[in-house]
C-alpha cells in the first residue's frame, strides 16, 4: 500500500499560511529567512523519493503558476514538473500542469485518497493543502508528518490543525536540528 506523507513549513505557534510569499498574507515570505543548505538537501532528497503529489486546489493553483517555468542544476524543478499531481477539487476546471488530473470530483476525498493509497505505484507527498491535510488526518489517511518548523511566532496565520475535531497521537519518529534553529521533526500516528 502506498503511503501519504505530508510535508510542511511551520513557525513555532503552528503557522503554516504563505512560507513562500507568494500570497496576500501581511507576514508572507517568513521561511525565507530561514534559509539552510541542509534544509535545501532535505527538500530535495525528500521530492526525489515520491511519485506522486496530492493537492488541495489552492495549492496546485499556487504551484501550476510557479513550477512549470522554473529550472535548477540539482532537477528538484525538473522532478516537479514531470512527477504525477492528483487534484482534490470539485470546482477545478481544466488542469494544465504536466501530469496533473482531478480526483475527488464527486466531492468524496475520503474515498479517492484511500483509492489512490490502495493503487500502483510508490508514495504520496502532500504539501501545503491544508483543508486537505486536516481532512486527511481526522480520516487517518496520513501515515507521516515531517514538519519543517522555524524558530518565529507570527501571531496570525492559518495553522495547520486549526479545527481538528478529534484529537489525535504523533510519535516522533526523527528529528534533525538545522543550524538556522529551525527544526526538521518526522512523526507518524500511534495506531491501535
Amino acid at each position: 500500500m502506498r503511503k501519504v506523507v505530508v510535508t510542511e513549513f511551520m513557525t513555532l505557534d503552528g503557522v503554516m499560511e504563505d512560507p513562500g510569499g507568494a500570497e496576500d498574507f501581511a507576514h508572507g515570505g517568513w521561511s525565507f529567512k530561514f534559509s539552510d543548505p541542509e534544509g535545501m538537501r532535505f527538500k530535495l532528497h525528500e521530492v526525489m523519493d515520491f511519485d506522486a503529489l496530492l493537492l488541495g486546489r489552492v495549492t496546485y493553483e499556487g504551484f501550476a503558476e510557479a513550477w512549470p517555468e522554473r529550472r535548477d542544476d540539482v532537477g528538484f524543478a525538473d522532478k516537479m514538473n514531470a512527477m504525477k499531481k492528483y487534484v482534490v477539487s470539485s470546482t477545478l476546471g481544466e488542469v494544465t500542469w504536466q501530469n496533473s488530473e482531478v480526483v475527488a470530483r464527486d466531492g468524496d476525498v475520503v474515498a479517492a485518497v484511500a483509492e489512490l493509497k490502495r493503487g500502483e505505484g510508490g508514495d504520496i507527498l502532500v504539501a501545503g493543502s491544508r483543508s486537505l491535510v486536516r481532512l486527511l488526518a481526522q480520516h487517518d489517511l496520513v501515515d507521516e508528518y515531517r514538519l519543517m518548523v522555524h524558530p518565529i511566532v507570527l501571531g496570525s496565520g492559518k495553522q495547520l490543525f486549526d479545527g481538528i475535531e478529534t484529537p489525535f497521537t504523533l510519535k516522533l519518529t526523527d528529528s534533525q536540528v538545522l543550524a538556522t534553529g529551525s527544526l526538521i521533526l518526522t512523526y507518524e500516528p500511534v495506531r491501535d
